[in-house]
Parts: C-alpha cells; structure tokens; sequence
C-alpha cells in the first residue's frame, strides 16, 4: 500500500490545480466500484460510544464473537487479542500510565466532546510519531503528513495526554495541530462512525466536492491495522480530476462554514454554486397541513410516474431544475424532521406512513446526493425492509389486501434492486455481515414470497 506521493497506482497522476496546490486526476479511465487508492491508517481513535466494544487497535466489534480484553495499565483501551496489544504498545505505552489522570482533569473536563476527541487523537499522534519501533511506512507517513497545508487557526490551544517517555508534547502539538485539524477522516463500518483517522497520503491527494465521484470505505480486519479505500462512484474519464466528500453534502445550509472555518477554503462545486444563487433559503412553513403539501409536491417533481419502477425511480430530476416554490426543502431541518419521522414509523410499525416518508426522503437524497452515493443506498436497503414488513403485516384475507400486498412487495423489489445496484458499487465496508449479505437474505424472501403470492402482469 502507498504512502507517499512517489508510490501512486498507475490510475492516479498528480497535476496542478487553480485554486488548491494539487490535484489528483485518473491517467485512464476508471470504473464503477474499481479501487482508486488504498492507504494505510497512521492513527485512529474510537469514539466514546465505540469505546469497550471494539479494539482500539484494528476496531473489530466484540458483536462479531471476539472477546475484548482491558489493558491493565490504564483500564481504558480494550483489545481483541494480545496481537493488537503487541502492535499497539509501542506507542500505547507513552502514555498509558498518565491517561486516566489526563481524562480526569479539570483541563480536560472543560472541553467540548469534539475537542476532547481532539486531545486524545493528538495524544495518540505524539506517541505514535515519537515511537521507537522503526518503520519505513512510518516514516514515510509522516512525511507526507507534514507535507498536508495547514488548516485555520483556531483560538484555543491543543492539548494531549503528558508523554511518560521523553516527549515534548506541547512543541510536537503546535506542528501537528495545524495539519491534523483538517486532515482527519470520520471511520465508518457500514456507514455507520465508529472512530476517526489519519490517512496523510489521501489528506494529500484528493480535494473535496459536495458532488464527488468517489468516496472512502474502510477495512476492518482482526490483528492488522485499519485501511481506506478510495471508490469510484461512477465511471471516472481520463483527465477527470478524482474528488471525495469531506463532509456530507446534506449540510447544504452549513457546510460552507464548515469548509472555510476547518479547511480554509470555500466550496465551488456545481451544487454550491447553484445554491449560492438562491441567496437565502425560504423557512419551512409552520403547520403540518403545509408541510404535508409541501412534502407531496417534492414527490411530484422528483417521482412524476405514479408508478414504483426500477429504471425510472432515481433519474428525471436534477438540483438545478428544482421550482423556486421547492427551494425550502434545502433547509437542514426539512431532511432531519424526515429522516427521524421514517425512523419512528418504520420501528412502530406505522409502515405505509413510515413508506410515504421514505418516498420524500429519496426524494432530497437525489436532489443532494450524486449518482450511486452510498446513503442513497443504504436509504433505499431501509424501504425495502419496511415494505417486506409491510408485506407480513398483510394477510391474504380479501381481494382488496391481496392486491395491496402485491403492490407491497413490488416496492420491495424494486427498492431492494436499486439498493443493491448501488451498494455493490460501493463494496463492503468495516465488519463482516453488513448489508450487501442483507440485500442477498431479502432478496431470497422476495423471491419465495412471490412464488406463494396471487401474481399480477407485472410481476
């Protein structure tokens, strides 16, 4: 795997770029689902909610039948086998002993949570950097961390954990500081964040756009430390330059802040260019009869067909070509009132509420999101599972309920169809049984439920 700019794969070349200092661009033409990049994490950090669950060394879940073990020095950091105790302690070590005094002081406790997982990421990076073990990766990966621009100042000063070993923390921080703020990644497994990392070669390669054609998917594996991957989205041209998401393109309303407070650079593409024409967004209108048209007017610009198909459902509507009186539905809180009213109805058992709101959702994902993006997938993976429940819940008791539950499992089908296009594009991600293996199990209930069902024309 690379780790510095002079190990790039044949696909990827290094060119100058207008505004950034480089850019990565593809030497051929790359496809769907192919590997751009695979580099190797220098650092990674659980989050708190992972903390006890996974290996603070490789990250696999103690739900995937491993048992997790506490280090004994600092009853903080768990791992799945002495293997990963082994490669974590050279630089573990640093700091083991003063980590629990570290956490507990007034200094620490004062901290927002993003900036205390800042503290121990930057801990983690002292320690690692100033190990001893000798590593031509390492080596190599530093360099091209120090390579990385530095992001914006920031008011506050960084702090980490007091090294036990012969370490100047507070001079290693203010070097590293300026370049890690900016150049850490969310780690996920099926989507889901589980704990941030420092990748420095695809910090260095790949600039951002809220309309990316690849993205990041991490690998997970027991005893070895943790990967990215850089996946086409699509068809990528030669000459195209490669771009992945820093952050998700759904923060229409506040991802330009993000983008100039954390990385010092405001956002250019197509999608921020048409927003910044709108100027500000409409506020959501105030009662719920308003918003119910509201949301059924965007089913109708998105999904103009009546009918649920599969070649049809994501095509045919474009972000440039929303209507002024659809403008509001850019407002952050539009998508999180969906996404959690669908959450609530597809768990209570409200299914064809929970079906409706799922269609609305859909329907900012592909305003937002661009083709094959992997929320879209795992979005369209939740409605085919609703519309299976939908699907029990029906009983073959009158003309009426045989034809709805024919309807229903149509829906199924096809949304599981479209899920499955696209997350297989994507690939599978961080633990094992993720949702490819549950399209794969849905698939097959689909398909004997029809078998058993009373069948239409179209089925």
């Amino acid at each position: 795997m690379p780790s510095s700019l002079d190990e790039l794969p044949a696909c990827i070349r290094l060119e100058t770029h207008a505004t950034a200092r480089d850019k990565a661009v593809a030497a051929s033409d790359i496809s769907p689902g192919s590997v751009v990049l695979e580099v190797p994490s220098m650092v990674v950090l659980l989050l708190s909610s992972s903390k006890g669950r996974r290996c603070d060394f490789c990250l696999c879940s103690s739900a995937s039948e491993i048992r997790l073990a506490k280090c004994t020095g600092c009853a903080s950091y768990w791992y799945c086998g002495s293997q990963c105790q082994t490669l974590h302690w050279g630089s573990h070590k640093k700091f083991c002993k003063r980590l629990a005094s570290f956490m507990a002081s007034v200094e620490f406790q004062c901290l927002e949570a993003h900036e205390q997982l800042d503290a121990l990421l930057h801990t983690h990076l002292v320690a690692e950097i100033s190990s001893n073990a000798p590593s031509d990766v390492r080596a190599k990966q530093l360099s091209t961390f120090m390579s990385l621009l530095p992001g914006p100042p920031h008011d506050s000063p960084p702090i980490a954990c007091p090294m036990s070993v012969g370490v100047d923390v507070h001079q290693s921080l203010e070097v590293l500081f300026i370049r890690s703020q900016n150049n850490n990644f969310a780690i996920h497994s099926h989507l889901d964040t589980i704990a941030h990392g420092i990748f420095p070669l695809a910090s260095r390669l790949f600039n951002h756009s809220c309309l990316p054609n690849a993205a990041a998917r991490y690998v997970i594996r027991q005893g070895q430390s943790v990967r990215m991957e850089i996946v086409a989205l699509r068809e990528i041209k030669a000459t195209e330059e490669i771009c992945i998401p820093y952050v998700d393109p759904a923060l229409i309303e506040s991802r330009q802040q993000i983008f100039e407070l954390t990385y010092g650079f405001s956002c250019t593409c197509p999608s921020c260019n048409f927003i910044s024409t709108l100027g500000s967004i409409p506020p959501l209108p105030g009662s719920e009869a308003a918003l119910a048209k509201l949301d059924n007017a965007l089913q109708t610009f998105c999904f103009p067909s009546p009918d649920i198909d599969d070649h049809t459902l994501l095509v045919g509507c474009s972000l440039p070509d929303l209507p002024e009186n659809l403008h509001r539905v850019l407002r952050e809180s539009y998508l999180s009132r969906l996404t959690d009213a669908f959450s609530k109805s597809s768990h209570e058992g409200s299914y064809h509420v929970a079906l409706n709101v799922g269609l609305t959702v859909l329907a900012v994902y592909i305003l937002i999101y661009p083709e094959n993006y992997p929320q879209i997938g795992m979005h369209l993976l939740e409605m085919a599972k609703t519309a299976w429940n939908a699907v029990i819940a029906t009983e073959y008791d009158s003309t009426h309920k045989a034809l709805a539950k024919t309807s229903l499992l149509k829906r199924a089908r096809v949304y599981r169809n479209l899920a499955n296009n696209i997350l297989e594009v994507f690939g599978p991600e961080g633990d094992p049984a993720g949702p490819l293996e549950e399209l794969a199990v849905l698939k097959k209930l689909l398909h004997e439920e029809l078998l058993k069902s009373p069948q239409d024309d179209d089925q």
